[in-house]
């Protein structure tokens, strides 16, 4: 019952998260503050997928949420060494 009622304080607030990032996502002023909201975007629905996983008790969803946060850090990665070398 408990697990339950994480659940629906804890998806509310990644959705309320979501949409302020998503909201920076789209009007951010330069390229690097939208690859970072980018990035939160990422994390945030790596959490959304690591809460579903713990609820429903399914290591699947942890497996998929190691690959998002791989995947993420990657493409962060990437970014920033192409902002080094564009100097």
């Amino acid at each position: 019952m408990a697990i339950m009622t994480a659940l629906w304080v804890v998806l509310p607030i990644l959705a309320f998260a979501g949409a302020g990032t998503l909201v920076r996502l789209l009007r951010g002023p330069s390229v690097p503050d939208r690859v970072i909201a980018l990035d939160l975007l990422a994390t945030i629905c790596l959490a959304v997928v690591a809460v579903y996983g713990a609820v429903t008790a399914q290591p699947a969803f942890l497996d998929v949420a190691l690959v998002i946060a791989l995947l993420s850090f990657l493409g962060t990665a990437a970014f920033a060494r192409y902002v080094e070398r564009s100097r």
